[in-house]
């Protein structure tokens, strides 16, 4: 017996996968310092865990609306009208466990084989898995570094076909860190309403920036219509393990989403959503320090980066990632990553992880402690200069 071939459109998240080796070699006595996992290294806020503990006491332990619950739906729907200057109703608005079914369920719903999907390049690796899995095909742009890994905007036009269906933006990005500037934002826009396609808008870091807030498409002219936007709970409240993400899309979609929703989750966990609610209608302190620390270490460790011979790093404008050009070191960044792990102890992903383009870059997660960060930064140059 084997799986249905769709399986193989799926590919496994290299995080995962390098967390995996990182465990091993600590099980046989090595000191790992890791770099590959996506998540902040902070504890959810005291008042949410309290929310969600107060939510069992109080029972909330049974299936809930499949969209959401209504009052959690408007805290969202007010939240982002305040923050993207779009008024945006519940009914606009669905609740999921995590941050994958609102890219899955959204790309089944809307494209069918023979569509296209422009998606960035490097990118998170899911999208590209959501896509082949639905029969459309992807389109991969490669980010670029001179331009603080946004879009060739050329490029991206000449990529348009009357097949396009879908663009992919995430913004701040995994694993770029990168942010993309508002007038991209704008002609990305014009784009869309002149050919006639539809913006899934991920940003699930939109909280997680070091200067200007990130320019939402949703904010956009016209864009209201043919946006689907993704944010949710995991970094920016450090909820990772609560598994709580929404949806911002028009109502029509929302039909779809429930459909899917119904049919591959029933609900999102009822006392998931009430400590929800309190991160986000609560005291926002936890996350202006949370921010204050990663611009610390990111000023810290990036400079670091920058004094090992053959590496070069720009500075990212958002998330918690450095993606450093390593083809000074004459090592491809499969091999680089590799040995990083098993000669030097620090666990970092291969820029290919994320995309054919991610050749010649590593990916190193900067949520870890100053005191890693900088023993993580003085291994590798050993290691580099040995």
């Amino acid at each position: 017996m084997k799986p249905a071939s769709r399986v193989d459109a799926l590919q496994l998240e290299g995080a995962f996968s390098v967390l995996q080796k990182a465990r091993a070699l600590e099980a046989q006595g090595k000191h790992i310092i890791h770099m590959e996992i996506g998540e902040p290294d902070f504890d959810t806020p005291k008042h949410v865990v309290e929310a969600g503990k107060a939510a069992l006491d109080a029972g909330w332990t049974h299936y809930g609306p499949t969209l959401g619950y209504e009052d959690f739906r408007q805290a969202i729907a007010s939240h982002i009208a305040e923050t993207r200057g779009v008024p945006v109703s519940s009914a606009e608005v669905c609740v999921v466990p995590g941050g994958k079914p609102m890219i899955f369920f959204p790309i089944l719903a809307l494209v069918e084989p023979g569509d296209e999907v422009i998606l960035p390049n490097p990118s998170f690796p899911t999208y590209a898995s959501a896509v082949r899995f639905a029969g459309a095909t992807p389109v991969s742009i490669p980010l670029v570094e001179s331009h603080d890994f946004s879009f060739d905007m050329q490029r991206l036009k000449d990529s348009i076909t009357p097949r396009t269906k879908l663009l992919i933006l995430n913004s701040p990005a995994n694993p770029t860190g990168g942010v993309i500037p508002p007038e991209d934002i704008a002609e990305i826009a014009r784009l869309a309403i002149k050919h006639d396609f539809y913006v899934f808008s991920d940003e699930i870091y939109s909280r997680m920036y070091f200067d200007a807030p990130p320019r939402s498409i949703l904010s956009e002219p016209g864009m209201k219509e043919r946006t689907i936007l993704l944010d949710g709970f995991s970094k920016t409240y450090a909820m990772t393990g609560w598994r709580l993400g929404y949806g911002v899309m028009p109502t029509w979609m929302i039909e779809a989403m429930q459909k899917l929703l119904v049919n591959g989750v029933s609900c999102t966990a009822s006392m998931v959503q009430r400590a929800g609610l309190a991160a986000l209608t609560g005291d926002q302190s936890d996350v202006d320090k949370m921010m204050a620390e990663f611009r610390e270490r990111r000023q810290l460790f990036i400079g670091m980066l920058n004094e090992i011979p053959g590496v070069q790093c720009r500075m990212p404008n958002g998330a918690f990632y450095a993606f450093p050009n390593i083809t000074g070191t004459g090592y491809t960044s499969e091999e680089l990553a590799t040995r990083l792990l098993n000669e030097a102890g620090v666990a970092a992903l291969a820029g290919t992880a994320f995309g054919e383009y991610g050749e010649g870059y590593l990916r190193f997660s900067y949520a870890n402690s100053r005191e890693n960060l900088a023993e993580a930064a003085r291994r590798m140059r050993a290691w580099i200069e040995r």
